[in-house]
């Protein structure tokens, strides 16, 4: 049963081949290619010339892979090991609370273009610094009711600091390196907000308990509001 879900998956894998050769090069990349060739390392020219932008995209895209991190890796090995939770119930709460991240998208989406995406990833980061204090009491709760809306609320917060952030990272890069500059920030922010995430928490929840944890995921959420502070909502190609 579960290879079927795989066999399926191939039509999507032919649909999105045929959406992507039905693609065409944006005018921005169009017009920057008519101005000069590509680079021959966009890696290099984008680090040299826009270090302000990739450290800044860096450090503003951790707080989403952060929440990601913390919602379903952590919350599972703590829920299931710590309070007890079986496991099938854990990811069935998990499953609900996800819910409130499609949300959360849509929802943040929405006032993107209303307003900018920048202001609402900088909300989101406020919202998750007030969320962080419902760690302690929400998810250290034998309640599963508790334990679900804490997920809900971080993941809820994490749209609003996900939705966005693929209209405003490349943004930041002009069209020659636009591309680079948002991988580079997008993955190097996954690295630093979500790899260390699980260990860092564990450690921190067995030092002092779980208001530690919230503590260090409004750490974060407080860098990623600087760097969103400092940077524009867009760069000029």
């Amino acid at each position: 049963g579960w290879r079927i879900p795989f066999l399926a998956s191939a039509l999507l894998v032919i649909i999105g081949l045929w959406i992507r050769l039905r693609l065409t090069e944006t005018p921005a990349f169009a017009k920057a290619l008519e101005e000069a060739p590509p680079p021959r390392v966009p890696m290099v020219e984008t680090v040299r010339h826009y270090p302000r932008e990739v450290i800044g995209g860096t450090l503003a895209a951790m707080i989403c892979f952060a929440l990601f991190y913390l919602a379903t890796v952590y919350a599972l090995g703590y829920g299931t090991t710590t309070r007890g939770f079986p496991r099938e119930q854990f990811l069935t709460m998990q499953l609900q609370a996800i819910l409130a991240l499609a949300v959360g998208i849509l929802i943040a989406g929405w006032l993107a273009d209303k307003f900018t995406p920048r202001l609402v990833l900088m909300a989101g980061c406020v919202m998750t610094m007030l969320a962080s204090f419902l760690t302690a009491p929400w998810l250290g709760a034998g309640s599963a009711v508790q334990v679900t809306l804490y997920m809900a609320a971080i993941l809820f917060a994490m749209g609003f600091v996900y939705g966005p952030l693929g209209a405003w990272l490349p943004g930041l890069f002009p069209a020659r390196v636009r591309y680079t500059g948002a991988s580079i920030g997008f993955n190097m922010g996954g690295i630093l907000g979500g790899a260390f995430l699980p260990t860092i928490a564990a450690k921190l929840s067995a030092a002092g308990g779980l208001s530690y944890v919230g503590h260090y995921i409004a750490g974060i959420a407080f860098v990623s509001l600087a760097a969103l502070a400092f940077l524009p909502d867009t760069q000029e190609v």
